[in-house]
């Protein structure tokens, strides 16, 4: 196994490799007659010759220690990751073509992610609860999906009422 150190997330280390989606990001303004406040252009969704897609994804939860040696990047456009219900999520990135040692973060309750085109990143990881999500991600032809395996597996514990530790 190999050492991952799980960050809490934040803009400035996880700007190289797509946005947060939450409040915290953008100043509101009022719309319906004040009754509503909009976060406005949240993510920056970029597509190659197709368009964008809103799907739901159900995700089973994931368990402590957790092992991944997998990731899967999309090169046709950017993929949102929007928790439906506000579940905390674990996000791995990587920049490199052949993915190096990834980097690992841990949502926030309510805040989402946007995966720039061509980001290296890890499957759906909620840690608290069968969670769903919606997607908004790049729909048309051709492949949009490319996948690397490492040769050894990462390992993340994590104890939800202590501070985080990973292995």
């Amino acid at each position: 196994m190999k050492e991952l150190k799980l960050n809490q997330l934040n803009k400035d280390q996880f700007q190289p490799f797509g946005d947060i989606i939450d409040k915290n990001q953008e100043i509101p303004f009022e719309i319906n007659n004040g009754n509503c406040l909009r976060y406005n252009n949240l993510a920056k969704l970029s597509f190659t010759d197709g368009q964008a897609g809103i799907s739901l994804f159900e995700s089973k939860t994931i368990t402590f220690p957790y092992s991944f040696n997998f990731m899967e990047k999309h090169p046709l456009g950017s993929q949102a990751f929007i928790p439906v219900f506000g579940c905390r999520f674990i996000v791995i990135v990587a920049k490199e073509i052949k993915p190096s040692e990834p980097l690992a973060f841990i949502t926030n309750h309510g805040q989402g992610i946007n995966y720039h085109k061509n980001i290296w990143h890890g499957v759906l990881a909620p840690v608290e609860e069968k969670a769903t999500f919606a997607i908004i991600d790049w729909i048309g032809k051709g492949n949009n999906l490319e996948t690397y395996t490492f040769d050894d597996e990462f390992q993340i514990n994590l104890s939800l009422e202590t501070n985080v530790t990973v292995y």
